[in-house]
């Protein structure tokens, strides 16, 4: 019963073709913008853009920062930056899906732009290198997410429609109970269990969850960097269910001050349809309130009804939609 991607897709932001940009780092002066790769010390200014585009995304300075100075090596990830007058105004990712047993896949998963600067031609360009980069690594089939109004713009680039996900918001002021659970299930904190079990459990979990791939070889020093070691991750507020010393479910919690991100929320299969991830997320956001959390955002598939009834009985409100779409290259 999966409740979000590892990491939570972004939706591209629209832009319209015009100029373009050598990726270099160098650019018309005319156009007044030019497309770089991101450094380490761009991450507040990512942060900030990414806040004003995508409200409802959950990623701070400090695990933005680590995921541009140390990506993931078997994903060969990349990502560029636009700049003009001196300010991040775009931002765009791409790599090779290693969550996933499908040859040659890939990912751009954080194309946007901001609003007062598109219709120039930077979305265009940091598209344009997402999918040269994806061309180097001899992808062929690539997806990115798209903003429900943006889908003209990505159908004119060859990418088609595929899956729609669902933004949702819950407003933690007011936090939920703890609840109580059954005999034989413990809910515990991340903080102080063996990492690799929670792996082990996180990719259990995983299996028949809703996408365009499945999710089924996630590498535990891909799970590591992505999610154990980023600075993001609350140990004190994610949650695991432990039913007769067996791991079977997980919540897992990443914020960003007072913001959170429910990055995933899963049952093993064996386990489903006894509410139990509805027991373990409820336990997660009652941690992350005591924490200092004030509103809870989370993504999930609209096929993946389940869960959307789980996040519905919690109090979530849809806020954003976006879809997945596909591209084969050359």
């Amino acid at each position: 019963m999966p409740d979000a991607a590892t990491s939570p897709p972004v939706p591209a932001g629209t832009a319209t073709p015009a100029g373009t940009a050598e990726r270099s780092g160098t650019a018309d002066p005319a156009a007044g913008w030019r497309i770089r790769t991101a450094q380490p010390d761009d991450a507040p200014g990512v942060v900030a853009l990414r806040s004003l585009v995508h409200p409802y995304l959950v990623r701070g300075v400090a695990s933005t920062r680590q995921m541009i100075a140390q990506p993931p090596p078997e994903e060969d990830w990349t990502a560029w930056v636009a700049e003009a007058d001196g300010l991040i105004v775009g931002w765009a990712s791409a790599y090779r899906n290693a969550h996933t047993s499908v040859p040659d896949f890939g990912d751009v998963s954080t194309l946007h732009v901001h609003p007062e600067h598109r219709g120039r031609g930077i979305g265009t360009a940091l598209l344009t290198a997402a999918l040269d980069h994806l061309a180097t690594l001899r992808v062929r089939r690539v997806r990115t997410w798209v903003q429900t109004d943006s889908l003209p713009y990505a159908r004119r680039h060859g990418f088609t429609p595929s899956r729609e996900l669902r933004y949702s918001a819950l407003d933690l002021r007011t936090a939920p109970p703890m609840p109580e659970p059954p005999a034989g299930v413990r809910l515990l904190p991340l903080a102080g269990l063996d990492p690799y079990q929670v792996h082990l459990l996180d990719a259990a979990a995983a299996v028949g969850e809703p996408g365009d791939v499945p999710v089924d070889a996630t590498s535990y020093s891909l799970w590591r960097s992505e999610c154990w070691d980023n600075p993001g991750l609350d140990r004190e507020a994610g949650t695991v269910a432990e039913v007769d010393g067996t791991l079977v479910t997980l919540s897992l919690v990443k914020r960003d001050g007072d913001r959170m991100w429910s990055d995933f929320t899963a049952t093993r299969p064996e386990y489903r349809g006894r509410g139990l991830a509805r027991l373990t997320k409820q336990a997660a956001l009652h941690r992350a309130a005591g924490r200092g959390v004030r509103t809870a955002y989370t993504s999930n598939d609209e096929a993946n009804a389940p869960m959307l009834a789980v996040n519905t009985r919690l109090g979530y409100r849809p806020v954003a939609s976006a879809w997945s779409c596909l591209r084969d290259l050359p």
